[in-house]
C-alpha cells in the first residue's frame, strides 16, 4: 500500500511538472511525502501550493463563467457611474439647478467612492472579498435605483453618495478575485476584458437615456440599475472566495471543491496541507514608495492618476451638456457620450495588444497627448462625422488609457510594495475624479466660449502626458529579486 502511494505521489509530481512547463514556468507544487510526514506527522499526504496549481490551470468552464459574471458586475458599475451624466441636462431644467450645483451632485458619488474603497477594502481584508463584492453590488445597484424615486436634489445627493460607497469597493475586489483564479498566461488579458465592462456599461447609459427618457422620464434610467440586484444570488452561489481566504479559514472541503473546478487535472485530499505562497494582505508603509530614489516617480504617478480621472469623470458628467451648449440636441449629445465610451474600449484593446511590441509608458503618454489635442479640436467644431472621430479619440485616450495605466504602475514597482503603490495612486485618482464634475460646473456657470470649456478639459491630458513621460524608466523593477534590483539601481545612479 505504501509503495502504491509513493508511486502515485511520483506520478502526481510528474503531472504537476508537465503542467507547470506548459504554463511557462517550472515550479514545485508538492513537497515530498516523507518531508511532510517528518515535519507535520502522520496523516498529511502532501503540502499543496494552491497558487501554482491555479497558475498551471487551463482556461475552462469555471474561468468562463467567473469572467462573464465579473464582466456583468463591472458593466453595471460603469453604467451607474456614467448614468448621472446622461440625465444631468434634464435635471438642471427640472430642478432649476445651477451648473455649480449640478457639478457638486456629481462629485458626491465620487466622494462616496473614496470612503467606499477604504471601508470595503477593510471589510475584504477581515471577512473576505466575496462578502465585500456582494455588499458593494447591493449598495450601488439599490441606491442608484432609488435615485429614480428622489423628488429633490438633497435626497438624490444622499442616494448618490451611498451608491458611491459600493462603486468604490467593487472594482478592486473584483480585480483581486479574478487575478487570484486566472491562469498565469491569461491573467492580464482576462482582467482587461473584465475592465472593458466598465466602458460597455458606460455606453449603455446614454443608450437607455435616449430610449427611455422621452417615454418614461429620467427616473427610468436609474431604475435600470436595479437589475444589478439580480446578480447577488448568482455571486453568492457560484463565486468562490479567494484561495488565500480559503486557506486562512482552513475550509478544506471548499478548497478541494473549488480547485477541482479551477484545475480538474489535479486531485486533492482533505489530508493534504494547503498553502499560499504570497503573503496576502501584507501591510507596507507608504514611505516605502519614496525610498531607493522612487520619490520622484511616485509623485509623477500620483499626478498622472489625479489628472487622468479628473478628465474621465469630468467628461462623463459634462460632455452631453457641453455638446448641447455647442448647438446639438439632447439625443445627439447623448450619442457623443456613447461614442466616448466606445472609443475607450477600442483604445484599451489596441494599447494592450501593442504593449507587447512597444513601450507601454511611451504609448500611454502619447495617448494622453493625442487626447488633449482631440479635446482642443472639439471646441472648434466641424461636421458630425469629424466630431464623432474626435470624441472617440478622446475616449480612447482618457477612459481607455486609464484601464492600462494600472498595468504600468504594477510593473514599475517591486512585488512587495506593488499593492501599496496601486492603492495610493488610485486614491489620488479618486480625489482628482471628485474635482472633475465640480470644475466642469464652475466653467459652465461662467458662460465661457465652447472652445475654452474643451480646452480646460484638455489641460489635464497635457499634464498627465508630461508627468508620465518624465517617469524615469531606469528605476523600474526588472525582476530577479528586489534586493538585487535595488542594489543595482543604487549603483547605477550613484
Amino acid at each position: 500500500m505504501k509503495g502504491r502511494e509513493a508511486t502515485e505521489g511520483r506520478s502526481c509530481r510528474r503531472i504537476a511538472d508537465i503542467l507547470c512547463i506548459m504554463a511557462g514556468e517550472r515550479f514545485h507544487i508538492y513537497e515530498s511525502d516523507s518531508d511532510v510526514q517528518h515535519e507535520k506527522g502522520v496523516g498529511v499526504l502532501q503540502t499543496v501550493h494552491l497558487e501554482q496549481i491555479i497558475h498551471a490551470s487551463k482556461f475552462n468552464r469555471f474561468h468562463f463563467w467567473l469572467v462573464a459574471l465579473c464582466f456583468l458586475i463591472i458593466l453595471f458599475d460603469g453604467y451607474d457611474l456614467v448614468v448621472y451624466g446622461t440625465v444631468v441636462p434634464v435635471l438642471i431644467k427640472e430642478w432649476q439647478l445651477s451648473p455649480v450645483e449640478a457639478g457638486a451632485i456629481g462629485s458626491y458619488g465620487l466622494f462616496g467612492m473614496v470612503f467606499g474603497a477604504v471601508l470595503l477594502g477593510m471589510m475584504a481584508d477581515r471577512y473576505g472579498r466575496k462578502p465585500a463584492i456582494i455588499l458593494s453590488l447591493f449598495l450601488f445597484s439599490f441606491f442608484t435605483m432609488l435615485c429614480g424615486f428622489a423628488d429633490n436634489p438633497t435626497i438624490f445627493s444622499v442616494y448618490r453618495f451611498l451608491a458611491g460607497l459600493g462603486l468604490g469597493g467593487i472594482m478592486p475586489n473584483i480585480t483581486a478575485l479574478l487575478t487570484d483564479y486566472a491562469p498565469a498566461r491569461l491573467k492580464s488579458l482576462l482582467v482587461t476584458v473584465v475592465l472593458c465592462g466598465y466602458s460597455v456599461g458606460g455606453m449603455l447609459a446614454p443608450v437607455f437615456g435616449m430610449t427611455l427618457m422621452p417615454v418614461f422620464g429620467w427616473e427610468a434610467v436609474f431604475w435600470v440599475a436595479g437589475i444589478g440586484l439580480l446578480f447577488i444570488p448568482l455571486v453568492y452561489q457560484y463565486v468562490p472566495e479567494t484561495a488565500a481566504r480559503l486557506v486562512q479559514t482552513g475550509n478544506k472541503k471548499e478548497i478541494i471543491r473549488v480547485m477541482a473546478k479551477v484545475n480538474p487535472e489535479v486531485t486533492l485530499s482533505e489530508r493534504d496541507e494547503f498553502m499560499i505562497d504570497h503573503q496576502a494582505g501584507a501591510k507596507v508603509p507608504v514611505v516605502e514608495l519614496f525610498r531607493q530614489k522612487r520619490a520622484f516617480s511616485t509623485i509623477l504617478f500620483w499626478t498622472t492618476y489625479f489628472m487622468s480621472l479628473l478628465m474621465v469623470y469630468g467628461l462623463n458628467t459634462w460632455l452631453p451638456n457641453l455638446m448641447i451648449k455647442a448647438g446639438y440636441g439632447l439625443n445627439s449629445s447623448l450619442a457623443f457620450l456613447m461614442i466616448l465610451q466606445g472609443g475607450s474600449i477600442v483604445g484599451a484593446i489596441t494599447i494592450a495588444r501593442l504593449s507587447s511590441t512597444y513601450d507601454l509608458k511611451k504609448m500611454l503618454s502619447f495617448m494622453y497627448a493625442i487626447g488633449a489635442v482631440a479635446m482642443t479640436l472639439l471646441g472648434m467644431g466641424g461636421n458630425v462625422l469629424y466630431i464623432y472621430v474626435l470624441v472617440a479619440i478622446a475616449g480612447a485616450s482618457s477612459v481607455g488609457a486609464q484601464h492600462l495605466i494600472q498595468a504600468y504602475v504594477s510593473q514599475y514597482y517591486p512585488p512587495s510594495i506593488r499593492s501599496t503603490a496601486l492603492g495610493t495612486a488610485s486614491g489620488m485618482g479618486r480625489f482628482g475624479g471628485m474635482f472633475g464634475p465640480m470644475i466642469g460646473g464652475w466653467l459652465l456657470s461662467m458662460a465661457l466660449p465652447t472652445q475654452v470649456n474643451f480646452l480646460a478639459f484638455a489641460i489635464p491630458g497635457v499634464i498627465a502626458a508630461a508627468a508620465l513621460a518624465m517617469v524615469p524608466a531606469r528605476l523600474a523593477y526588472s525582476g530577479g529579486g528586489e534586493d538585487a534590483h535595488s542594489e543595482h539601481q543604487l549603483k547605477a545612479n550613484a
